[in-house]
This record gives structure tokens, C-alpha cells and sequence, in this order.
């Protein structure tokens, strides 16, 4: 880094003598100073024309020092789409200054193509159109490579063809210095200012056992909160639990008719479900029941302790409940319940009044968007009490002000699409929610469906509960696993872990591997299938790429770090570099999933180097046998790309929640 200093200081200097010397040109040649045959003139230009020179060389220098010295220290992180766009975005506006336009960089559809290309030219040649200036694309992307800043570390060279294309292929060097950076350095995370993030996600409600309509929000949710952790984000994950209101004052009177001693012996009420249904049969059967239940919410909101004892026995059986499927599908969350924002509430009503965004309507107050358009929020209902919005209010404000959050995401079904709208209008509106500071999502999903093509029930047409499922799930994978023959060669602890893997991974990956926008159709026969985009399919290729350095033994299956430090990768064969630079793009599709918070995006990304390995392990020898089956070759350089896919494969599980194992 010294040198690179240093050179960057020369070239300053030596950018301060050639204007000062061209100023002096300048003069001479007008007449100022100096006679047309002066010597002193001839000196001053073979001045010039040397430093010119001179500076053309560092500049060189250094854009191939900055580049190594990228590759080596955080060439990881790069995202190769982001530069060529940048690199040609910026080529735009020194060739046709005045044009205020994007470049259009894509992955190009065939190898022929290059590797990436850039298609602006047809967009610019209509702007210069608009002014009068007639141009072909051809030209206009001739003069595009021209403005280019080279040599590019990246590119080993463009081409135009068509009506005006940029082919762009990548250069194998860089691509081999950025492989062996993944294995030096890691899969490093691009450099991204680190945000305060709140994601509100899974959300049961308290006394009601979850079902399949949690899967998505908490599949979807934890993986976006794994995602922006790997970004260095610091993320606080919300579980806006259910646990405040009406169906309380119910559950509590029925607790004190069945267990009247229920302060000071635990009742044993560890069916919930059925004990809230039995509840609600009185409810709305036994009017006297009912009235009782009312009063009874009315001193829990006023917080008299034995309604207050009660409500906590009720809220520990759920947590409870809840954990248990948390721990088994390893998402971790905050448990932040409705409760939690009772006295933000009356704060934020209180507010809402003194700046006159609250309005009567038959009773309740109101609160109208930004553009007085749709449902309002009901903030206050006609009897005095509190709603949902009121605690969707509470908690935004809470997030932004007292959680300090620049970025609050919200995992819920696509239905509440247009309350969340409503909700982040209405914050903006009263100033609670500064779009200039703040980010708000709303990361809607389809519902989930049954092989029969509609909303996903059980025979009896009962909401299909979450435990159940993952029951199922791990019966189907261990069947999976004993037609396969996998406890002939596993021991008891490397089946049960499996089973686990494919039963866990394969509905997590069912889910994430479809655009969340969309419904998905839930089936295990095709969740398990060991073909095609599946867990299994996956899970297996992870495992068959882990064992190949295994079998090598020696340093390759002790001492990986070894290797890499004394093994100069070459990616010469075709389906070597294929692979390559399907890895590379590890970056590119982090960005993107940034922008659109859908995982499917990694999911396909994933498959893509999976199929892309197995061209290359089915073309490339990686171990050399003969007949007796003894090693008689090693081929370093390709086990090491076997390594650095099984290290970006991880990191991709491990956002996508999947736990792989080394035998399956």
C-alpha cells in the first residue's frame, strides 16, 4: 500500500507540471512570451510529451496494482456487474456529455457473446436523436470502448457486434485471483454502511398453536434477518406476538371456573388449543360467560395482579409451545407482544389528537394517508379501546425512535399488502417515519396450497398445524433415507442427523425457492425428489463435493489451508471456467437480493453452480485411479475449486437455513 501511496502522490505531482506546462504552451503558441522558433519552446514540448508519457505508464501501473491488490485483500466482495456498469455508465458521459443515461449491463445469453454485455447503444442513439444528432449503434459503441478507462482488471477484452452490442469477456488471471481469494479470505460480504434493521416476522398468536400459515413469515423471515447478518447489518428479529385483547378476558374467566386455585398450583393446561376452544364455546353460547369475559379484560388492561397471574400462565404454555418449533427449524427471534406497546399506545393517540391528524367518524377516530385515499386507520374504536392499528402505529414509532432502526421490514402474507401501505403513509404523514432516513418493507407471500390446488387443510378441512407437518416431514425423510440404504453405511447419529437435514431443509427450500409473491403448492414426494431443483438434490451434491477432497487424503483431506497456500489455481479447461464464473457471481446476486428481499434469486443461484459443478466433475478428472483403484494423480488446482464451491454453497445454506451434513 506504500507503493501505491507513493505513486499516487507522483502522479498528482506530475498532473500539476503538464497543466502548468500547458498552460505555457498555450501562451507560446498564441504568442505570449515566446517567439515561434524559440528553443526554450522545443524544450518545454519534449517536456510535456514526456510526461505524458510518463504518466500514462503509472496510470497503468496503478490500475493494475489497484486491481491485484483488490483480488487479494477483498476481491470476494466484488461484484462484477456493479463495476462494468459503473465502468460503463461512466464511458457514457464522457462520450456524449448531456446525456443523463444508465448503462444497461446483462449476463449475456450464450458464450459467444462473451461473458456479459452492455446494451445501450439503441437507448442512446434515440436521446441523440431527440437533439438533431443522427448516429448508428455501431458507432455509438465504438466510441463507448474508446472512452473506456483500460486496461480493466476484470475484462480481457470487448467486442461489438450486432446492432451495436458490447460483448465483454471476463479475464481468466482475474478470474483466478478471485477464486483464490474466496479461499484465502473467505466469502466476504460487500462493503455496505452498516444498518440498524428491525424484522418483524413468524407473529402467533398466544393460545392458538401454530399452523401452516406461520411457515412462510417464519421460513421467509428468518432467512432475510440470516441474510442481512451476513451483510454486517445489525438486526433485531421480532416476534410480534398476539397476546393482548377480547380473547383474553375469555381464556382468563374459563381459567377461573376450571382451576379456582390456579395462583397458587399450575394448571395443567398444556393443550391450549383445546382449552381455547372449549372457552370460546362459552363465549358465544353463555351470555352471562360473556359479560364476564369482558370485565375480566377490563381489569387485565387495568393491570389487577391476579388477572395479570393468569394472563402469564396462558402467555408461558404458548412460548412454550412456540419454542419448541423455533428450536427445531434453529430460527431465533425477540418476543415483543402486543402487550408491550399498551402504554406506547395511549402515547401515540395522545400525539395523533394535539397534531389534528385524528378525525370522528360515527364515534371512532380516524386517520387518514397521505393522500386521503382507501380504509383509514381506526386508531380509536367508538367504546375508547385500542386496535390493531393503534399497535402497528405504537410499534413503528417505537422501532424508528426508540429502537433507533433505519430499516424496518414487516414478513407478513401478501393480503395485508395494503394495510402496511396505509400504516407507513400515515407514519410519513405524521412525521414519525422520514422516507429520507428510513426504509420500510413490507415482504408479502402467496398463500400455501394443498396438491389439490387450494388453501393447504387437512382431510377434515382443519388448518394444518406446523408440528404435524415437520412430524410428517422427518417420517418421509427417513424413508427416503432407507430406500436409499443410508443406514447400511451411517451410524445412528449420522442417520438421525440426515433425516433432520432433508426433513428440515427440504420445506424450508420448497418455500424459499419459489417467488414469495406467488402461492407454491406443498408436496413431499416432489420436496424429497433427489432430482431437480430440491434440498435433496442439493444436499447431495454438497455432500458428494465435501467428500471429493476427503478421498484424496493426505493434506487435501488434513491440511486444506496448506494446499492453498502452496497451489497456484489455473482454470484452463473450458468447464473450469465455466464454473468459476458462476461463483463469481455470488456478489451480483447478493445486491439484487437486497433490493428485492427474494430469496428464490439465491435458490436458483445455488442450483446454477450445483449443475454447473456437475458438468465440470463430469468432464475434468479431479483424481486419478488405477484398476486396483489406488490414487495415482491429484489435480491440485481442481480440487481446489472443489473446495472454494462447497465454501460458497455453505455460506448459501446457511442464509437459506439449511444445515448440511458430511454423510447423507
Amino acid at each position: 500500500m506504500a507503493d501505491f501511496d507513493n505513486a499516487t502522490k507522483c502522479i498528482r505531482n506530475i498532473e500539476k507540471e503538464i497543466h502548468l506546462l500547458q498552460d505555457e504552451i498555450s501562451n507560446t503558441r498564441r504568442g505570449i512570451g515566446l517567439e515561434d522558433d524559440n528553443a526554450e519552446l522545443k524544450k518545454l514540448m519534449e517536456e510535456n510529451t514526456r510526461l505524458k508519457h510518463r504518466l500514462e505508464i503509472l496510470q497503468s501501473a496503478i490500475s493494475k496494482e489497484s486491481g491485484s491488490s483488490e483480488c487479494s485483500n477483498d476481491a470476494s466482495g466484488e461484484s462484477i456487474l456493479e463495476e462494468l456498469q459503473r465502468i460503463f455508465t461512466e464511458a457514457i458521459r464522457k462520450a456524449f456529455s448531456g446525456l443523463s443515461v444508465e448503462a444497461v449491463v446483462t449476463l449475456s445469453t450464450s458464450p459467444k457473446f462473451g461473458d456479459y454485455q452492455c446494451n445501450s447503444a439503441m437507448q442512446i442513439v434515440q436521446h441523440l436523436k431527440q437533439q438533431g444528432i443522427k448516429m448508428s449503434p455501431r458507432d455509438v459503441a465504438q466510441k463507448l470502448l474508446e472512452e473506456l478507462r483500460t486496461p480493466i482488471a476484470s475484462v480481457e477484452k470487448f467486442e461489438v457486434a450486432g446492432a451495436g452490442y458490447v460483448n465483454i469477456f471476463l479475464s481468466r488471471t482475474y478470474g483466478e485471483q478471485r477464486i483464490m481469494s474466496i479461499l484465502k479470505d473467505g466469502i466476504r460480504a460487500p462493503s455496505l454502511k452498516r444498518k440498524r434493521v428491525v424484522v418483524d416476522f413468524s407473529s402467533p398468536n398466544v393460545a392458538k398453536e401454530m399452523h401452516v400459515g406461520h411457515l412462510r413469515s417464519t421460513i421467509i423471515g428468518d432467512s432475510i434477518c440470516r441474510f442481512l447478518e451476513y451483510l454486517g447489518h445489525d438486526v433485531l428479529r421480532i416476534n410480534h406476538i398476539g397476546d393482548w385483547g377480547t380473547q383474553f378476558g375469555m381464556l382468563i374467566a374459563h381459567l377461573q371456573d376450571r382451576f379456582p386455585n390456579f395462583q397458587t398450583v399450575s394448571p395443567p393446561i398444556s393443550d391450549l388449543q383445546a382449552f381455547y376452544k372449549e372457552s370460546k364455546v362459552r363465549f358465544d353460547t353463555d351470555e352471562v360467560f360473556k359479560k364476564r369475559a369482558y370485565e375480566c379484560v377490563v381489569k387485565l388492561q387495568s393491570g389487577e395482579p391476579s388477572y395479570l397471574k393468569a394472563w402469564n400462565l396462558i402467555c408461558d404454555v404458548s412460548r412454550k409451545e412456540f419454542q419448541t418449533i423455533y428450536n427445531r427449524l434453529d430460527v431465533k427471534l425477540t418476543e415483543r407482544g402486543e402487550s408491550f406497546y399498551q402504554s406506547r399506545m395511549k402515547k401515540v393517540v395522545d400525539e395523533l389528537k394535539q397534531s389534528g391528524f385524528l378525525e370522528e367518524d360515527e364515534g371512532r377516530l380516524i386517520m387518514w394517508n397521505e393522500e386521503r385515499s382507501g380504509i383509514p386507520l381506526t386508531v380509536v374504536k367508538s367504546d375508547g379501546g385500542f386496535t390493531y392499528d393503534t399497535s402497528d402505529m405504537a410499534a413503528i414509532k417505537q422501532r424508528l425512535q426508540e429502537e433507533k432502526a433505519d430499516w424496518l421490514i414487516y414478513v407478513t402474507d401478501a393480503g395485508q399488502a395494503t394495510h402496511f401501505q396505509t400504516i407507513f403513509s400515515c407514519a410519513k404523514r405524521a412525521k414519525i417515519l422520514d422516507e429520507h432516513k428510513h426504509r420500510v418493507d413490507h415482504v408479502g407471500f402467496g398463500v400455501v396450497l394443498g396438491e389439490d390446488g387450494k388453501k393447504f387443510k387437512t382431510r377434515s378441512g382443519d388448518t394444518v398445524k406446523l408440528a404435524e407437518l415437520l412430524d410428517e416431514g422427518l417420517k418421509r425423510a427417513m424413508d427416503k433415507l432407507l430406500q436409499k440404504e443410508r443406514n447400511l453405511v451411517l451410524t445412528h447419529e449420522e442417520l438421525i442427523a440426515a433425516q433432520e437435514s432433508v426433513a428440515y431443509g427440504c420445506i424450508k427450500y420448497a418455500d424459499l425457492s419459489h417467488n414469495r409473491n406467488n402461492e407454491y403448492v406443498f408436496s413431499f414426494d416432489k420436496m424429497l425428489e433427489d432430482k431437480g431443483n430440491t434440498a435433496v438434490y442439493l444436499l447431495y451434491a454438497y455432500t458428494r463435493i465435501r467428500s471429493i477432497a476427503r478421498n484424496c487424503g493426505g493434506d487435501f483431506a488434513n491440511n486444506m489451508q496448506k494446499v492453498i497456500d502452496t497451489t497456484a489455481l489455473k482454470l484452463e479447461h473450458e468447464k473450469e471456467w465455466k464454473l468459476a464464473k458462476v461463483l463469481l457471481r455470488f456478489t451480483d446476486v447478493v445486491l439484487l437480493i437486497m433490493k428485492n428481499l427474494s430469496l428464490h434469486c439465491l435458490c436458483e443461484f445455488v442450483y446454477e453452480v450445483c449443475t454447473t459443478f456437475s458438468e465440470f466433475y463430469d468432464s475434468c478428472y479431479c483424481i486419478e485411479k488405477n484398476k486396483q483403484g489406488e490414487i495415482v494423480k491429484v489435480y491440485a488446482s481442481r480440487i481446489l475449486l472443489c473446495e472454494a464451491t462447497s465454501r460458497v454453497l455453505g455460506k448459501c445454506f446457511d442464509i437459506l437455513g439449511l444445515k448440511p451434513v458430511h454423510k447423507i
